[in-house]
């Protein structure tokens, strides 16, 4: 049995019965015919610990929030092939470029990183919790007639949603990478990138390449060129979209270091035109964090930046490299998933990347009931 944390008491804590009690005024609200949890990844390497214990307590947030109102719900996963793969910097303006994984995969190859990665906890997650799912790359996101129309429709608002995306310059970073075969690469920051919307179905973007100068890319709802829009924007986007969706309500499942950049992409989509009431539901998850408080990172620990925290285990790092089979790392991330759910007080915090150690391996319960 996995052991219980300590867990001190706080306000939202202190206001629910259960964590997920929390997404009950959203459900009351929309009266939706179904519910569905959409957690994102940036698929850029093998997932960490926090990866899966956000994908998991999705599967059974979901079940919960099914059993609780009798709707169908289920997990839609948002695969971010849109992560930077590459970096170049120009030597002259000393912009930097970058290769997204899609660019540098290709579709195949993303798809091959998915089933690889990916899928098999999926699959497990959805046959144990008896919840379906599905996969949507970013690509095909963007590539989508309903996204592209959501994104031609906000252009003409961008003047007011574009400091809450980009609080410290006031642009917001859209990307069209280089339309040429093989190609790929677009500025980073899209210093010297130009959109001119040229009808409400149509927009004219114009940027310059690294390798081959020039270039300009139009875009309609059909998906021709590539819209790369930077995490803010492509939020502001993606949540925009989804509440034009009649009979479904969309729950946004993020870490808990997602709280704070959500207050922009809030104020954006309020700066465009939704209510307060329109706003999209969340719910975030415990942030694993190393001993320092920061968030645990695996980059910066591979590149030698912050050592492994204490109590911590290489495999949290790499989920590949735990120690025992699939079916067993389930079952231990499903037992502590419980835990987690089991009071508020144990949602709603972050756990050092020890704690959460210990939870995964230790055999021994303990549990300190609520006051």
């Amino acid at each position: 049995m996995t052991t219980h944390p300590v867990s001190p008491n706080t306000v939202l804590a202190n206001a629910l019965s259960h964590a997920e009690d929390v997404l009950t005024p959203r459900v009351l609200a929309a009266a939706p015919e179904r519910v569905v949890f959409v957690v994102g990844t940036q698929i850029n390497g093998a997932p960490h610990i926090g990866t899966s214990l956000v994908q998991a307590l999705t599967f059974a947030a979901a079940t919960r929030i099914s059993d609780k109102f009798g709707l169908p719900a289920e997990v839609q996963f948002s695969a971010l092939d849109n992560a930077p793969y590459a970096f170049v910097k120009d030597r002259e303006t000393g912009n930097r470029y970058q290769r997204t994984y899609a660019h540098a995969l290709g579709e195949q190859g993303i798809a091959d990183q998915i089933d690889n990665l990916y899928r098999p906890l999926f699959n497990a997650l959805s046959e144990r919790l008896h919840v379906p799912y599905s996969v949507e790359t970013y690509s095909q996101q963007q590539a989508g007639e309903h996204f592209r129309r959501t994104w031609l429709r906000v252009l003409p608002r961008m003047d007011a949603a574009r400091w809450w995306l980009a609080p410290s310059t006031g642009t917001a970073h859209l990307r069209i990478p280089c339309p040429r075969p093989a190609c790929g690469w677009s500025e980073k920051y899209a210093q010297r990138t130009r959109v001119q919307p040229v009808s409400a179905e149509q927009a004219t973007v114009s940027a310059v390449c690294l390798f081959h100068g020039e270039y300009e890319v139009t875009l309609d709802s059909t998906g021709e060129g590539y819209l790369d829009l930077a995490t803010l924007y492509r939020n502001l986007v993606k949540e925009l979209a989804v509440t034009s969706t009649d009979g479904t309500l969309h729950v946004m499942v993020k870490g808990g270091d997602w709280v704070f950049g959500s207050q922009l992409v809030d104020g954006a989509l309020q700066a465009v035109g939704l209510t307060q009431g329109q706003l999209p539901a969340r719910l975030f998850c415990p942030q694993i964090v190393s001993d320092t408080g920061a968030k645990l990172s695996k980059s910066l620990i591979r590149e030698g930046r912050a050592p492994l925290p204490e109590g911590a285990a290489p495999w949290m790092l790499d989920t590949r490299d735990w120690p025992g089979s699939l079916p067993e790392y389930v079952d231990r991330l499903l037992d502590m998933t419980k835990v987690v759910l089991s009071d508020p007080r144990h949602f709603f915090r972050s756990y050092s990347a020890g704690e959460l150690s210990r939870m995964m391996t230790a055999p021994t319960a303990r549990s300190v009931p609520a006051p």
